[in-house]
């Protein structure tokens, strides 16, 4: 068999490819590798300008610091289970052929779309004050109302239940893979005599490992960067019970003025959002090669 040699065409330079890509090129350049590195060099500087490592040293002693990274894993062991679980039931639900069914989906998604805006921020914030409609709900069933927002151990489930609503991209993901499942692999499983609460462990689930793999990840990167809900409904509070990191940062950069350890805690916040994705990679690895 003839091997098939590659002719430039008549006009056209070796570099026209790289003429093509230039613009990526400069916009990675610019928006991308420029800040990085800007950023981290920022984070090198004290408040005298000189280089180092002393805004590492000092944000590693800070006691509000650890605080907010407590606050942050634990908003993230809370809330990623939570949204895997709940959206891949939901996905579960609408993987069918039903008249209508797409009108279901598209409700189910909505609250991703809207996420963290005014209108919906006032209403979660009217639901969970000391006559909101949680509360009334509670009452009805005679339980007595919970101080959402003045009880430090509670106030962090207003969040997660926030970002437990907008459930809606991770939902998509795990339907379209549902979708992608072979139907031969049903219909083998019930004629060998199968139920469905089998059926789901031994055929969905597996199939599905890669897909969770990745929404975990996603979710988690996207927790661990948490900033809009906890500065708009609790404004980190109370007794700093609700602020992550992202609040920590913005509060080093804005309101102190602190460019130096607001780089550096950026740096940190990255740094751990790597490791823990990392370890996830390797407690997972071998689940998902079986």
């Amino acid at each position: 068999m003839k091997s098939r040699i590659y002719r430039n065409p008549v006009g056209v330079s070796r570099f026209t490819g790289l003429l093509l890509i230039l613009p990526f090129i400069i916009g990675a350049i610019l928006f991308i590798i420029y800040p990085f590195v800007c950023s981290f060099i920022v984070g090198l500087k004290d408040g005298s300008g000189d280089l180092g490592f002393d805004n590492y040293k000092n944000i590693m002693s800070d006691s509000n610091y650890r605080q907010t990274a407590a606050v942050t894993f634990k908003y993230t062991a809370f809330l990623v289970p939570l949204k895997l679980a709940v959206s891949l039931l939901v996905a579960l639900l609408l993987n069918c052929e039903l008249k209508g069914i797409g009108i279901f989906r598209t409700a189910f998604y909505i609250p991703s779309i809207l996420g963290s805006n005014l209108a919906v921020i006032i209403m979660w914030q009217y639901l969970f004050t000391s006559n909101g409609l949680v509360n009334q709900l509670l009452g009805v069933i005679g339980i007595a109302p919970v101080g959402w927002y003045g009880d430090p151990d509670k106030a962090i489930f207003i969040i997660v239940l926030l970002r437990l609503w907008e459930f809606g991209s991770t939902m998509v993901i795990f339907l379209a893979a549902l979708r992608d499942i072979p139907n031969e692999l049903y219909y083998a499983a019930k004629v060998d005599g199968c139920g469905s609460i089998k059926a789901f462990f031994h055929i969905t689930l597996p199939q599905l490992k890669n897909i969770i793999f990745i929404n975990l990840v996603l979710q988690t990167i996207a927790a661990m960067q948490e900033f809009n809900a906890p500065y708009m409904i609790t404004g980190g509070g109370p007794l700093g019970s609700t602020r992550t990191i992202g609040m920590y940062i913005y509060d080093e950069m804005f309101r102190y003025g602190d460019e130096g350890t607001a780089n550096a805690v950026s740096w940190l916040l990255f740094t751990l959002i790597g490791a823990v994705v990392i370890l996830l990679y390797r407690f997972t690895e071998k689940l998902r090669r079986d």
